[in-house]
């Protein structure tokens, strides 16, 4: 199993949910996030007066899936996020040793 983390452009969301749920993807979270990358923020007026925002908004989305699912998922979001222009965001695939699903106690690819 793995973990994909996907940082993405907030604007980009109901695209890429499109786009995951077309693949059968049934379970995501999703959460508010702030950060900066080679963006390094960026400058806003407010009332006549310049400031630097220095961590940018973005939303991040988690999902848990079987291994043979992790390319389509990752090709999904890309597709569904890029706008081949700086901030489009980044995806990160990590292993998950073991999942349990609280309700039921069912773990490994079932509690999925």
């Amino acid at each position: 199993m793995k973990r994909i983390d996907s940082i993405i452009r907030p604007q980009n969301l109901d695209e890429v949910k499109v786009r995951l749920t077309a693949i059968g993807v049934q379970a995501l979270t999703v959460a508010e996030v702030r950060g900066f990358g080679r963006q390094k923020g960026h400058t806003e007026v407010c009332r006549g007066t310049e400031y630097a925002v220095d961590f940018v908004p973005k939303i991040m989305l988690t999902i848990i899936a079987t291994d043979d699912r992790v390319t389509a998922i990752v090709d999904a979001i890309v597709a569904g996020a890029r706008t081949g222009k700086m901030g489009d965001g980044k995806i990160f695939v990590s292993p998950i040793d073991e999942v349990v699903r609280i309700r039921t106690g069912e773990t490994g690819d079932s509690a999925v």
